[in-house]
């Protein structure tokens, strides 16, 4: 003999119902915490501004940055080559002792890329002399 359905449903159908409300109400007070989040990260963003402290890995650090942490201008690198050079004369600029051999061998091939270095032989390079332009009469 089949069962008959209660006044109030099925006993599942209640528990997806309670289900359902007790999701949405997660999902609101989810929302409400990201938001909630949101403005205290913003808060914190515009204070550690005025502090003058930074990003650094995904945390703030406070204070200025280190001297060796400063871009590098690599073309006041080049200027201070001989004009036949080797990456390990490279290398002796002040501040570039530290620096990974694919740095340097990257600077290198911008250098090549650029014309403003020629690779003489393996491991050699020389720096171009820039051309003089003429005035135009």
């Amino acid at each position: 003999m089949p069962r008959t359905m209660s006044a109030r449903g099925s006993g599942f159908a209640e528990l997806q119902k309670r289900t359902a409300h007790l999701l949405n109400t997660l999902r609101r007070e989810i929302r409400s915490k990201e938001n909630d989040l949101a403005r205290l990260k913003g808060e914190e963003s515009r204070l550690s501004a005025l502090a003058g402290t930074q990003m650094m890995g995904g945390r703030r650090q406070a204070g200025p940055r280190l001297g060796g942490a400063r871009r590098l201008n690599w073309g006041t690198v080049l200027e201070q080559m001989p004009m036949q050079f080797r990456a390990g004369d490279v290398r002796k600029v002040r501040g570039l002792k530290d620096k990974r051999p694919s740095e340097v061998f990257a600077a290198i091939t911008r250098w090549i890329e650029a014309g403003n270095v020629k690779r003489k032989e393996r491991g050699v390079y020389e720096r171009v002399q820039p051309r003089r332009r003429r005035k135009a009469a």
